[in-house]
């Protein structure tokens, strides 16, 4: 079963917990069914790698491992902080999310 996150795919966001904490960066990928997010340049690790189709010369290739999705907050730009997200609706009817901290819509479709 997936589960409902409010956070998506190219949000701004800053790592709470971690070696990266304070970290803002980018949402690259969101996995539903782990709970977790890759961003970018965040959580990198080295990987030793044998030579493949792939990378035919093999070595050591740095690549970004996943954040559990409760270690990252919405980066709100005009608060220049972390806030959480809610949900409303929008006079057209559709649903918006918006940043609780100053209520500022974000998903402006």
């Amino acid at each position: 079963m997936q589960a409902k996150f409010k956070i998506k795919k190219d949000d701004k966001v800053i790592v709470t917990t971690g070696k990266d904490k304070g970290k803002v960066a980018r949402v690259l990928k969101v996995d539903r069914n782990g709970g977790k997010v890759f961003l970018e340049n965040t959580n990198v690790v080295k990987r030793h790698t044998r030579p493949n189709p792939l990378n035919p010369e093999g070595g050591i290739i740095e690549k970004e491992m996943p954040v559990d999705i409760s270690n990252v907050m919405y980066y709100c730009d005009s608060c220049k902080k972390g806030t959480r997200l809610g949900i409303k609706v929008l006079e057209s009817g559709k649903k918006a999310r918006f940043a609780k901290c100053d209520g500022e819509v974000i998903d402006k479709d």
